[in-house]
């Protein structure tokens, strides 16, 4: 942070007047369940976006980004406009939702660095909108809670961009605890509970390198089965709302009032919600065998039921079921390319590491992007 400080100040020789730092977040277990009303781990990591700003006259906004020199500008008086191509519309799109709140936006000059991989399923851009949110509201002392901030931030993705997400994204990025598994409810909107990661174990990311563009990809479609398969789901189980109330013995009983897509994802979505209850309970009991055993089920569901997978996310999850090493693999957030989270030994995960990226490029000639994940804290102002 103080990096980015001292080059906002070379730059614009100005101070920044607030600071905020908002980390990514990896989707342990729970896929798609979170817009689903259901049950997910999630962590915060130690990656983060970092977001300064000063105020200025006017109604013209100017943001630096400091990883590629980029410089972005807009107007206030065209929050409403058509979303831009570049980064800046998650800055836009998080004052639209704050003005919904009452907030009233204010012109500044803004400066950001980043450390959260690019379209690779950790969130980069619930990163940005978390920071630059928590850092105008905290610069206008304008009351709002946290978990507000991560609907307007859903908001953000929702109504300004199109994209049917839920709330994990940046419910994690707030809510997120060092060293720990968050287990939170997408009903209540609240954290249940959290876990530590046993102790002497660690996360590796691996990024397949085959960038996963929500907004182009077939996500809608998927909440589309799902909103769908939980309406036909509640007319024959009263005081079902959504597929998080549905067992798995309910909805193999239901099979035939569905169609072969909608069960399919809908089988998913159940078991996802069942395994994060599971994995809860083996986390407590320190099983962290049976926990990895539980990645590599949601993975095998992730091909099977809801096909959001891509062929080279199922490569390193193979690579991963045949390392010694490794106790569970299986692809994190929306999918379609994007990340692979292994749970290793901490004195494993260096040379698997390697061992995973070499036998990647052996297969698929990509030079996959690794790093060992450590669990961080929520998004916080910094100074």
């Amino acid at each position: 942070m103080q990096q980015l400080i001292d080059k906002f100040t070379k730059y614009f020789k100005a101070v920044p007047a607030v600071a905020a730092q908002a980390p990514g977040r990896l989707e342990v277990l729970g896929n798609h369940t979170d817009y689903n009303e259901g049950f997910v781990l999630s962590c915060a990591v130690g990656q983060t976006t970092n977001f300064v700003l000063t105020p200025v006259c006017g109604t013209k906004c100017t943001v630096k980004d400091f990883r590629d020199g980029t410089e972005m500008h807009f107007d206030l008086s065209a929050l409403d406009s058509k979303p831009p191509k570049n980064g800046s519309k998650y800055i836009i799109g998080m004052l639209n939702e704050l003005r919904k709140r009452g907030f009233q936006p204010f012109a500044f000059t803004a400066g950001l660095e980043s450390h959260v991989p690019l379209s690779a399923g950790m969130s980069s851009s619930a990163a940005l909108e978390v920071a630059c949110g928590l850092a105008v509201t905290t610069y206008a002392d304008f009351p709002i809670s946290k978990a507000e901030l991560a609907r307007a931030g859903q908001g953000v993705e929702n109504n300004f961009l199109g994209l049917k997400t839920g709330l994990l994204d940046q419910f994690s990025s707030l809510f997120g605890k060092k060293d720990s598994i968050i287990m939170s409810d997408f009903r209540t909107v609240e954290v249940l509970g959290t876990h530590a990661l046993p102790a002497g174990y660690s996360f590796v990311v691996i990024n397949s390198m085959k960038k996963h563009t929500l907004v182009d990809s077939d996500y809608n479609s998927r909440r589309e089965d799902c909103e769908n398969a939980a309406r036909v789901l509640a007319a024959i189980y009263p005081g079902a709302k959504t597929l998080r109330d549905i067992s798995p013995a309910e909805l193999t009983a239901a099979k035939e009032k569905l169609s072969g897509r909608e069960f399919l994802r809908a089988s998913h979505v159940v078991q996802e919600c069942f395994r994060v209850k599971q994995a809860a309970e083996l986390l407590a009991k320190g099983d962290v065998k049976g926990f990895g055993q539980l990645l590599f089920e949601s993975h095998d569901s992730s091909i099977r039921n809801f096909e959001n997978s891509s062929p080279e996310l199922d490569i390193l999850v193979e690579l991963a079921r045949h390392h010694h090493a490794c106790l569970g693999a299986r692809l994190s957030g929306g999918g379609f390319g994007g990340i692979t989270i292994h749970l290793v030994k901490d004195s494993d995960a260096s040379d698997y590491a390697q061992q995973i990226r070499s036998e990647y490029f052996k297969r698929t000639g990509i030079e996959a992007e690794v790093f060992i994940c450590s669990l961080g804290d929520g998004a916080k102002i910094i100074g």
